[in-house]
């Protein structure tokens, strides 16, 4: 994580709190399109629009869930997998566990970082992309708002199959996305969570909580 990085999201992005998971505060961006525009110069995201500077429906979805229900998570190593902004993480720091957030996104991981130390906890930020790998001996893997794209899609639920059957209980936080299997998980819980118009065309998106089957078949292999 650069210097840079980090001097990028404090300066482009304001800290504070989440709207639907107000116990958290993230360093959040006032303009989506004006941001957008600067990312695609020297500080362009590989994958556009940057992630890590707004609470996405999926995402605080799921942080509400674990502060709402700490049991989950406390005293466990739990995974927050595409983490963008470090919510979901930082969420599960409160609660009491050992959190790693990984992205792929250089400004993603330093935001993580600057969001995490604003909000008091420890989460290990890493940089790279895992999806062909393993959990690592994860207990609790996280994933808000995962499902947006075919590609991505099909490259997350392998991975998450995976770690459910190494033995991980696997939440996941969605907003109506096209590419969520439902077939493949079960319902934990339903929010109406207040969203960025600009990103999402609404003020409010029904969003769920997700928890993976991994029994089912030829899947994930």
């Amino acid at each position: 994580m650069s210097e840079l990085s980090t001097a990028f999201v404090r300066l482009h992005a304001s800290l504070t709190p989440v709207a639907f998971v107000p116990e958290v505060r993230l360093h959040q961006a006032d303009d989506a399109i004006g941001l957008w525009e600067l990312t695609e110069g020297e500080f362009r995201s590989s994958q556009p629009p940057p992630f890590w500077a707004f609470a996405w429906a999926g995402g605080q979805a799921l942080a509400r869930y674990v502060t709402d229900h700490p049991e989950l998570v406390a005293g466990r190593r739990v995974l927050d997998l595409a983490a963008g902004s470090g919510l979901v993480a930082i969420a599960a720091a409160r609660a009491g566990a050992a959190v790693r957030a990984v992205e792929i996104d250089e400004l993603a991981v330093a935001a993580v970082a600057v969001n995490a130390e604003a909000n008091g906890v420890r989460v290990d930020a890493e940089l790279g992309d895992i999806l062909d790998g393993d959990a690592g001996g994860t207990e609790v893997v996280l994933a808000g708002d995962v499902f947006y794209s075919q590609a991505m899609a099909n490259r997350v639920l392998r991975f998450l199959l995976r770690a459910a059957r190494a033995g991980a209980r696997v939440l996941v936080g969605d907003p109506g996305r096209a590419f969520l299997p439902h077939d493949r998980f079960d319902e934990l819980a339903v929010y109406d969570v207040p969203v960025p118009e600009t990103l999402e065309s609404v003020r409010v998106k029904r969003t769920t909580v997700w928890q993976l089957r991994a029994g089912l078949p030829g899947a994930g292999r």
